[in-house]
């Protein structure tokens, strides 16, 4: 990555020096706010004085928890609406309140949801940046000072997608703070530690599989995991095999194990998210599909061999970090779709052979 330029052309460049606080609003899925986390550090290098916020949905808060670069982590509930409209109307001034409390000079604002936009609306930052959305009304245009284009296809990280609101802002991102960041903090590392006393496992000495994905779409079979779990084991491999507690994970998972009949230490639905990031930190290698615990590899710095099915790895591929993409030759990928014809079921995911990933292994990880 090159240097940013030390000038900048844009005739509505906001002066970094002047910000005192500034909120980032993220209201997505787990890997979409860790992939949000090189918004702080950048932001942060280039103003050290601003203090930065964040606001994301509770159940992600784990991905931002500890970020040295955060000064105060809010959030709200998924499905405050089904409450009744006494209850949300309460969680709503509560949260305003707490928002205006801080005095936002700067709203960044990284998706295309109106939540964002009349916050923005009801906080009155001095600046405000959001993406452009394509033939939307002019209250979208004028909740903000700042639009940011956004490339389609497919054709551009997400991670770089998050940081063009700061380069439409005229700050450019410094190389160094451009990597995920994820602080797993001292509870889950003593937890872990133990564990992997526990189990007579050392730090750089395993591999970690992690098979499923909330979405089914994107994982490979069962029976080609159990395959590539006999494979690294008859390699002399230690593998741990972890998945969340989600019952359809977990059946996933006791398939593998059953088929391959091999040596495996079965984390499965026993961490939280900031304990597994602790786990995958020690881990040698993360083999997985297209989902959050990948991301967690990759803000951990733990290689990463990544498979990837109708989901884009140009979009949502690891993010510096060692890795290999692993993926079939199908024409039609990545489609988005929830398997092929809406079936949940991804051919190009099938496609995808044991020998590949080994090859992939070697490659990344000798």
């Amino acid at each position: 990555m090159l240097n940013p330029p030390a000038t900048t052309y844009l005739a509505d460049a906001i002066d970094p020096a002047q910000l005192r606080r500034a909120l980032v609003i993220k209201l997505r899925h787990h890997g979409d706010v860790l992939l949000s986390s090189p918004v702080l550090s950048s932001l942060k290098a280039a103003a050290p004085a601003c203090e930065i916020d964040a606001l994301v949905f509770a159940d992600t808060r784990a991905m931002l928890e500890g970020h040295p670069d955060l000064a105060r982590l809010h959030s709200i509930g998924r499905h405050w609406k089904k409450l009744g409209p006494l209850a949300q109307l309460r969680h709503e001034w509560t949260l305003l309140k707490a928002l205006r409390a801080r005095q936002y000079d700067l709203v960044i604002h990284l998706t295309d949801h109106p939540r964002g936009a009349w916050l923005t609306r009801l906080l009155a930052p001095r600046w405000a940046v959001a993406p452009q959305r394509a033939g939307k009304a002019k209250w979208w245009k004028n909740s903000f000072s700042h639009l940011y284009r956004t490339v389609g296809g497919g054709r551009r990280h997400t991670v770089d997608t998050h940081l063009d609101a700061l380069r439409r802002l005229g700050i450019q991102p410094a190389p160094e703070a451009r990597r995920l960041q994820m602080v797993p903090g001292a509870e889950a590392e003593a937890k872990i530690a133990a564990l992997l006393a526990d189990h007579d496992l050392t730090a750089g000495r395993f591999i970690q599989l992690h098979p499923a994905s909330r979405w089914f779409f994107k994982c490979w079979p069962a029976s080609l995991n159990a395959q590539l779990l006999q494979a690294l084991a008859a390699r002399g491999e230690k593998i741990v095999i972890t998945a969340a507690p989600d019952p359809r994970e977990q059946q996933m998972v006791e398939e593998i194990i059953a088929a391959a009949k091999v040596p495996v230490v079965n984390l499965a639905g026993q961490f939280s998210l900031r304990e597994l990031a602790a786990l995958t930190a020690r881990a040698r290698l993360f083999i997985g599909v297209d989902s959050a615990p990948m991301h967690i590899a990759a803000a951990v710095g733990t290689p990463c061999v990544a498979l990837f099915g109708p989901s884009g790895d140009k979009e949502w591929g690891p993010w510096m970090v060692a890795s290999e993409i692993v993926s079939s030759q199908h024409s039609c990928r990545p489609c988005g779709q929830d398997g092929c014809g809406g079936g949940k079921m991804s051919e190009c995911l099938y496609a995808i052979g044991v020998q590949q990933v080994l090859d992939a292994i070697d490659r990344v990880a000798p």
